[in-house]
């Protein structure tokens, strides 16, 4: 029997990808997901609501009952999830090191002016140490 392959995040690429959905329309279906999924790729609504069952039990939508339908709202902030799924990736990949987690970004990624002067202005705001920030 084959392994099932494990998300290095805890997290499937179809579910982030319909968090992300979830997260821009806030009370949805499992229809309006499909919909948006559809536009870049074909997608099965069985697939949609397997994927959105499962992310409320992992605590990261949560479900309501109208009439027939079931409507789904984040249950996580996209700020909380993105700052675990960072996290996880960082330990993981990074040896929880974030200096190699940007030089990896920075080597790999064509940034654009703009994104480098963006980096620099989020570098120079950070708490120096002992500023009594720490």
């Amino acid at each position: 029997m084959p392994r099932k392959k494990r998300s290095l995040v805890g997290l499937g690429e179809t579910e982030l990808e319909v968090l992300q959905h979830v997260w821009a329309l806030r009370d949805c279906t499992v229809a309006d997901v499909q919909a948006r999924i559809r536009q870049s790729r074909p997608i099965a609504y069985t697939t949609v609501m397997t994927v959105m069952k499962n992310l409320v039990d992992k605590g990261y939508l949560a479900a309501r009952r109208e009439g027939t339908r079931d409507h789904f709202r984040p249950a996580r902030s996209a700020e909380t999830v993105r700052g675990g799924v960072l996290r996880q990736l960082l330990d993981k990949v990074f040896s929880g090191s974030p200096v190699e987690l940007v030089q990896a970004l920075v080597r790999q990624e064509s940034l654009s002016a703009d994104d480098v002067a963006e980096l620099r202005r989020l570098v120079d705001s950070l708490p120096q140490p002992g500023d009594g920030h720490d």
